[in-house]
Formats: structure tokens, C-alpha cells, sequence
């Protein structure tokens, strides 16, 4: 019997292999680290973020899941013919974010929301990947037209969102589910925005459908 399509995951704004570790016990994946997601390196344009994900994409057929800012990235990447499915986590391009202030306020709804077990876990990983490329690619990410790629997506698209997630909040992953010729919203109750690494099974399940 012919296997199933591979999972490779992207980590969000700061973060590393160790924020899909969870998930990754629920099922075998790959992860990416890009320049601003698990690499302290200077950031280049999205569209070569894109360009270095599909180089380390494996040949056969991949569900791309990208989580928070990388989904900008994985929306990119997913016109590539290996890609079979896309779950996007949390997507946060919301253009009122683009304020500092919206940004600052829905940031510390969500803090708030979360699980304190993951705040030393998560410290670490921003402190790997360093500030100043973390603020590199929210610069390149933030003005991206996510829905503008993702109507060029024929694949399936997923865009999960945890109900206490203000990074991305329920209008905008409607937006987002919308853009795609095949997208399904799916809503994680009692989730904020770290959904990856506070409900893996949950995100298990989402993948195992395709």
C-alpha cells in the first residue's frame, strides 16, 4: 500500500524544531529552519525564503505546514507539484497588525491565553534565532498579500485557529480560509496561537486527512 504524503514543517517568527517536537511524536515530520524561523541569519525577500524551502522539500508528495509568520512562506512554496496539502497555524498578516500598537495589544490578549509551561521554551528559541532577524522578517512578511498567493493554491488548504488566538482572530482566518479555491477553517476551542506545540494531536489529525 502506498504510503502517505510526507509532513515537512515550518516554524513560525523566532522559533525552531523544538516548537513542533510534540507534534512530531504524534507523527514523523521534517522541519525547515529559514532566516528568522530557527536561523539567526539576514533575511532575504519571501519569495527566496520560498525558493530555499522548496530546495529542502524531499521529491515525494508533502502536506507543507507553516505556523504563524511562516505561513506567508508556505503559501508561497505551495504552487510546487510535490506539495499535496497545506495547513496553515495561526496565519498572522492581518493588515491591521501592521499598526504597532494593534500589534502590541493583540500580542499580550494571546500571551495571556497561553500555556505558562511554554513560556522558557519558547524564550530559548527567540534567543537562538536573535532578535534582529526575527524583526527582519516580520518586516518582509508583514505586507505580504497572503490571499493573493493562496488564489493560486489548487491544493487543499487548512487554516487552523485556536478560538483565543488574537494574532488571528476569527474574521481574518475567515479571510485567509476564503482566498483558497479549496480551503476549510478549523477552530481549536480553548487554543491561542501556539497550537502546534500546546495541541499536537489535535494538528496530527488535521495532517493524517490527506
Amino acid at each position: 500500500m502506498p504510503s502517505g504524503p510526507s509532513l515537512v514543517v515550518v516554524p513560525g517568527l523566532g522559533l525552531d524544531e523544538r516548537s513542533s517536537a510534540r507534534l512530531r511524536e504524534e507523527m514523523p515530520g521534517t522541519v525547515v529552519l529559514l532566516p528568522g524561523m530557527g536561523r539567526p541569519r539576514p533575511v532575504p525577500s519571501l519569495d527566496e525564503l520560498a525558493r530555499r524551502l522548496l530546495a529542502a522539500l524531499p521529491d515525494g508528495p508533502v502536506v507543507l505546514l507553516g505556523h504563524s509568520q511562516s505561513c506567508q512562506v508556505v503559501a508561497a512554496a505551495a504552487v510546487d507539484p510535490r506539495v499535496r496539502a497545506v495547513v496553515l497555524c495561526g496565519p498572522t498578516t492581518d493588515p491591521r497588525m501592521r499598526r504597532l500598537p494593534v500589534l502590541a495589544w493583540r500580542w499580550l490578549r494571546t500571551a495571556l491565553a497561553e500555556p505558562w509551561w511554554q513560556v522558557p521554551l519558547v524564550l530559548r528559541q527567540w534567543l537562538h534565532t536573535g532578535p534582529l532577524a526575527m524583526a527582519a522578517l516580520w518586516r518582509r512578511a508583514s505586507p505580504d498579500r497572503i490571499d493573493g498567493r493562496l488564489a493560486r493554491v489548487g491544493v487543499p488548504v487548512v487554516v487552523v485557529r485556536g478560538t483565543r488566538d488574537a494574532l488571528c482572530p476569527a474574521d481574518w482566518s475567515g479571510r485567509v480560509c476564503a482566498a483558497a479555491p479549496r480551503g476549510r477553517l478549523v477552530e481549536l476551542s480553548g487554543a491561542a496561537h501556539m497550537t502546534v506545540q500546546t495541541h499536537p494531536a489535535e494538528i496530527a489529525a488535521v495532517v493524517r486527512a490527506f
